[in-house]
């Protein structure tokens, strides 16, 4: 018990406080609860501004969960940002200046808070928007090798890591992504990463059973194809993986592009049943079936993967048609098609985002992945792949850095309702 705790007990025995009731309804309590420590946290981004990652990231840590300060206080304190560039309607400097926390001019000054030494227990490395290069094959070149370069650095230095969540996928390049995974592992740095859209709500609430002998696996996503394409992959290798064997590697991956894609569901390489069943899965537009989808997309493009055991995933973008994503998988053997789509919050507070950070906690606490950060390098090398593929017509690119696959045994599990109707 707390000094001022034995105060209360000594006064209250020799009758010096004859009303303990009164005492403590007081304004100043003499005895009151420790608040839990916080873990504290940096924040390297590219730029802060409203609803960027950063903010819908970033924010929660200030506002609570639902970004409006009546949610869920989450086990963090954010003590320092760092912004690789600044925007017009930043929100770095007057959000340091309103919630106290220290804005850094370098990585070094956001992971030390001005000292010689590691001050933080945890990172968050979100960079996601800002103006940088397109690369050959159509990603944004953003930072992040050199943004984590900078953060391996100072673990160096201070001989000691914390872990560090990247915010989607690791680099534009198989080269960068597989230095990025590399350097985690030889310096220990507890890792994770990943898409908001795996861990979210699905309607109906299903996943691909473990251990299903799968035969095809199909996304419809939309939106650009490295950004979004990106999302789509995510959430096919987190479907994929459940399959017998876990991720057993891939062997192959093309790009299928325009009229192509018709033709591949003619012949069957795209099934049009698992197409047909994942339209019909849509909520933010009518539901459309696969022949007038069919005359409305223009330019329909299909990433195909080709696993090792013989399962064959695809990400299908509709452009005009498509406004969400869904899923649909087939088992060999079964007819059954299952099919969902993913119900995201595409609005102020962006729940999605919540339940990404609570599926975190775990992770900031013990150091130890809540998913496989593999899955991601795979998305990440799967992604560059697709988009070398698209650059040269369609040729097939071989995969022989997702040769060996990774086992997972993280489950799905449909988030509470908490905080998804507020605005």
């Amino acid at each position: 018990m707390c000094f001022r705790g034995m105060n209360l007990i000594l006064l209250l025995a020799v009758g010096l406080v004859p009303d303990a009731a009164a005492l403590f309804s007081h304004s100043t309590l003499l005895v009151h609860a420790e608040e839990p420590k916080l873990l504290r946290m940096a924040g390297i981004t590219t730029l802060y501004r409203r609803h960027s990652h950063a903010d819908v990231l970033l924010s929660r840590l200030l506002e609570t969960d639902t970004l409006d300060g009546q949610g869920r206080k989450l086990p963090w304190k954010l003590v320092s940002v760092y912004a690789d560039q600044v925007a017009a309607d930043d929100l770095s400097q007057p959000y340091a200046r309103k919630y106290g926390f220290r804005l850094s001019p370098t990585i070094q000054d956001a992971l030390t808070l001005g000292t010689q030494e590691l001050a933080v227990d945890g990172v968050f490395l979100i960079a996601e928007h800002g103006t940088y290069p397109m690369s050959p094959t159509g990603q944004i070149e953003y930072p992040k090798r050199r943004l984590f370069s900078e953060m391996v650095e100072v673990f160096q230095k201070s001989r000691r890591v914390v872990p560090v969540f990247h915010d989607k996928h690791f680099a534009d390049t198989t080269q960068d992504a597989l230095w990025y995974y590399e350097t985690a592992k030889t310096q220990k740095i507890p890792l994770m990463a990943g898409s908001s859209i795996p861990s979210t709500w699905r309607d109906p609430p299903i996943d691909v059973p473990r251990g299903a002998v799968l035969s095809h696996v199909l996304v419809l996503s939309y939106g650009p194809l490295d950004a979004y394409g990106f999302h789509g992959l995510e959430l096919l290798q987190a479907l994929a993986e459940r399959r017998r064997g876990g991720e057993t590697g891939v062997k192959s991956v093309k790009t299928i592009s325009g009229p192509a894609v018709w033709e591949a569901l003619d012949t069957g390489t795209i099934p049009a049943s698992l197409v047909q069943a994942a339209l019909a899965r849509f909520k933010k537009r009518p539901p459309l079936g696969l022949a007038v989808a069919r005359n409305k997309v223009v330019q329909p493009v299909a990433f195909q993967v080709q696993y090792r055991d013989g399962t064959v995933g695809t990400v299908l973008t509709l452009p005009g048609v498509a406004a969400e994503w869904s899923a649909a998988w087939s088992v060999r053997g079964e007819a059954e098609i299952e099919s969902f789509t993913v119900d995201l919050q595409d609005e102020h507070p962006y729940m999605h985002f919540g339940q990404l950070l609570h599926g975190l906690e775990p992770f900031f606490e013990s150091g130890q992945p809540t998913w496989p950060v593999e899955r991601t390098l795979t998305t990440t090398l799967l992604l560059d792949a697709a988009l070398t593929s698209h650059s040269l017509d369609g040729k097939v690119v071989m995969t022989n850095a997702l040769s060996d696959g990774y086992p997972s045994d993280w489950s799905w599990r449909q988030p509470t309702e908490h905080g998804r109707l507020r605005k």
